[in-house]
């Protein structure tokens, strides 16, 4: 059968369906190897009793959050669903097509949040065992980072199954209706990611500022009432919360490349995208089976062996499956416009090249982010040296190379996207090349998932161990060294995801500007439309300023939303501690337990309250913006949320993780030692970056993704308001000031909630009213 091409889109040949089938195959494959790698970290022993029993309390803690979390989201879920159905659409298939898929990724999303939240909370006690055991270090390293590799399959299986799903019932319809597979996987990671960061750095502010600053007690001392609650936060932020964030990277990454790629590469367009992922599923096999730390060697050594060599193997694959799927030229391509054949090009150098460049940003990410929060490098080595001078000093060095590591990361980011840019004299093919340098980066992604869920179940380990009192001596050495590489490759991760961010926001822009064409094209008016500044993408054009400007200050206001959802859930962590404390003199000496189920409550309400605000900014403002300025500043818009948000997000992320390891630097002697002033110096840093790190600075990254696919998804209907022989110019800014009204009074109502700790009753904000 040949390839036909249809109005709506090609038909695949049976040929292409064969490829597809066995991507979708190889995706089952990665769910079975995670089912093996899962088995495996299950059978590892669980230590004493009272190390499984304070397990047993972090998981029904991290369980009852996410069963909440998801009540409150499925209604969100459902009216979005709505929403998208009434949105434009070519056919009504398109558009159940979109519909139906965004709720597939919804639940994709949801489920290996909640895969990786009810695992990390069964390995942490496992990993604290084995370091009690002989050769603890290597057995300990090797449960954490296998229990992320079964996170890590998941998400590589299920987004590259859901892809080839697509894309095998819609063929050249895929496209659109992976619109809605990647705004479902974004929403929901958005939320996962923003809920589970609150949580987790209430939780722990609260526990530090009043265990160790206060009461001179250690981090993990079971007298503390927060403690659980900060072991449950550390699964539903940095494992519930992060597992979604990479999947919908995972799934948005692929989403560009395939409404790209039919464009500039015809029908091999659609199936090089998921060929590369496919690629990645055997590297991340790979990467996670040969991590094994050597006798006496440092986690992260052993875990940055793995990853590089998965990645040139990735590289060589990817290289090899280029030559050998696609034509040495553009005229062997079939469904190409004429413009594109005429553009100088080799399919295969372009494609080849592109990847190599994502693998090779993923690398360089990868050691920079570790240079700048690693305890072994210089810069973390001076935040500890400025403790000896005070809190103040600590914060101002951690600020500093916030700033420094996010400028030379979003020029390596640069480079990457200038770089595949530059592989062709096509915009179009370009902006493709960009989206398979996304594709690349991923290829490595089962790894990184690995990696990210290597740090909280590491830092949940030392916590049972601290608090269960059944590990000493060397073996509690072990994880202390652990738990410093998991900040390290926590940071890291995450310095990998904002990459894929940009490199997928940059390729839909061309998603963006073909959805403004196509709309354009069925006006009655398309040529005299096309002239208006209101569709005009020229940057020194007053109105796409603005929207610049508008984009800026978005991220900004969503950063400082969830820093303060912080502060306030914390403020209502630190009186409802020390209010035990206070009504019972027995926790000190131990008589009494604490109340843990309270505060594991407060930070439960608290983190579902503050949801509300940032997401409607996220889902709204693009929204206001597109319908009241027009598509022309809704793209300044992306264009500013994308600039901004990488840099406060690598600020962020890099700010925190460096204020953390400096603290793990002190707590292991230097300058003092624990108790301290040099050690409550770095707790205040390390309490100051938490909601940088953990909250704020990673939720950027789906937010991004999320705002950029809304825009995707509102321009037709934007167009359409605009244009043709009678504009609904009324109806449009109607929308736009409905949706400008809501984020004013979400907003409103959260800074009026701000004031509320501060003038309640202390028994009122001990119950995490306010």
């Amino acid at each position: 059968m040949s390839r036909q091409f249809l109005a709506d889109g090609l038909e695949l040949s049976g040929g292409d369906r064969g490829v597809v089938a066995v991507v979708a195959v190889v995706a089952l494959a990665a769910l079975a190897v995670g089912y093996v790698l899962l088995k495996e970290v299950l059978a590892a022993g669980q230590g004493t009793s009272k190390m499984q029993d304070i397990a047993k309390a972090v998981q029904e803690g991290a369980a009852a959050y996410l069963n909440r979390q998801f009540r409150t989201l499925g209604v969100f879920v459902v009216i979005v669903f709505v929403l998208l159905f009434l949105l434009p659409a070519d056919d009504t298939g398109e558009r159940i097509g979109r519909s139906l898929f965004f709720i597939v990724g919804a639940l994709f999303s949801a489920s290996i949040g909640y895969l990786g939240m009810w695992l990390s909370t069964r390995a942490n006690v496992r990993v604290a065992a084995a370091a009690n055991e002989e050769g603890g270090r290597e057995k300990a390293t090797r449960i954490a980072f296998r229990t992320g590799g079964v996170v890590g399959m998941i998400t590589v299986g299920l987004g590259l199954f859901g892809a080839s799903l697509v894309v095998l019932v819609y063929a050249g319809q895929a496209p659109k209706v992976l619109e809605g597979f990647g705004f479902g996987a974004a929403l929901l990671a958005m939320f996962m990611r923003v809920g589970g960061g609150i949580f987790t750095k209430a939780a722990d502010v609260g526990a530090d500022l009043v265990g160790k600053v206060e009461q001179g007690i250690p981090e993990d001392d079971p007298r503390n009432a927060a403690t659980i609650a900060d072991n449950v936060g550390d699964n539903v932020g940095d494992c519930a919360g992060m597992a979604a964030d990479l999947f919908e990277s995972y799934a948005v990454t692929l989403v560009a490349s395939l409404i790209l790629g039919t464009v500039a590469f015809g029908a091999q367009g659609l199936m090089f995208p998921l060929i590369v992922p496919a690629i990645g599923v055997l590297t991340a096999v790979i990467g996670v089976y040969i991590t094994n730390a050597r006798t006496g060697e440092n986690g992260l050594s052993a875990i940055k062996r793995s990853f590089y060599i998965s990645a040139i193997i990735s590289a060589v694959l990817c290289t090899v499956a280029a030559f050998a799927f696609l034509p040495s030229s553009f005229a062997g391509l079939d469904g190409v416009s004429d413009k594109i054949k005429q553009t100088a090009g080799n399919p295969v150098l372009i494609a080849s090249v592109a990847v190599i460049i994502g693998i090779a940003l993923a690398g360089i990410i990868l050691w920079l982010t570790g240079y700048f929060t690693g305890t072994e490098y210089k810069p973390v080595k001076e935040v500890g040296q400025t403790s000896l001078t005070g809190a103040a000093t600590v914060i101002l060095a951690g600020i500093s190379i916030g700033f420094e590591s996010a400028v030379y990361t979003a020029l390596v980011i640069g480079a990457a996207v200038y770089g595949a840019f530059l592989l062709s004299g096509s915009v179009i093919v370009s902006l493709f090349a960009i989206a398979l340098a996304g594709c690349g980066l991923l290829t490595t992604v089962g790894v990184i998932v690995a990696m990210d869920t290597f740090g909280p179940v590491s830092d949940n380990a030392q916590g049972i161990a601290e608090m269960s009192g059944d590990v000493e001596g060397p073996a509690a050495q072990i994880l202390t060294e652990l738990d410093a590489v998991g900040n390290t490759t926590k940071a890291i991760t995450k310095g990998i995801a904002i990459a894929t961010a940009v490199l997928a926001a940059t390729a839909l822009f061309g998603s963006y500007s073909d959805a403004i064409s196509q709309a354009l094209a069925k006006a009655s008016d398309a040529t005299g439309a096309a002239a208006s500044t209101a569709f005009s993408f020229i940057v020194f054009s007053p109105n796409v300023l603005v929207g610049i400007t508008i984009g800026a200050a978005v991220v900004f206001m969503f950063s400082g939303l969830a820093v303060n959802a912080v502060t306030r859930a914390a403020g209502a962590i630190v009186f409802e501690v020390r209010r035990q404390f206070r009504d019972n003199p027995g926790i000190m000496d131990g008589s009494v337990k604490p109340e843990y189920g309270r505060v594991v409550d407060i930070c439960t309400k608290d983190s579902l309250r503050e949801l509300a605000t940032p997401g409607l900014l996220a889902v709204l403002a693009p929204i206001a913006v597109g319908f009241g300025l027009g598509v022309g500043p809704l793209a300044g818009y992306l264009a500013g949320a994308i600039a901004t948000g990488t840099l406060m997000a690598i600020f962020l992320a890099n700010s925190g993780g460096a204020w953390d390891n400096a603290k793990k630097l002190v707590e292991d002697g230097n300058h003092g030692g624990k108790g301290s002033d040099a050690h409550a110096a770095t707790v205040i840093g390390d309490t100051v970056g938490d909601p940088f790190k953990d909250t704020a600075g990673p939720a950027i990254n789906p937010l991004i993704k999320v705002m950029n696919l809304v825009s995707v998804l509102i321009a037709p209907a934007i167009v359409s308001f605009s244009v043709g022989a009678n504009p609904q110019t009324g109806i449009r800014l109607t929308i736009a000031g409905v949706a400008a009204l809501i984020i004013i009074a979400a907003v409103v109502v959260s800074k009026r909630r701000g004031t509320a700790i501060a003038e309640a009753p202390a028994e009122t904000v001990s119950n995490g009213v306010g």
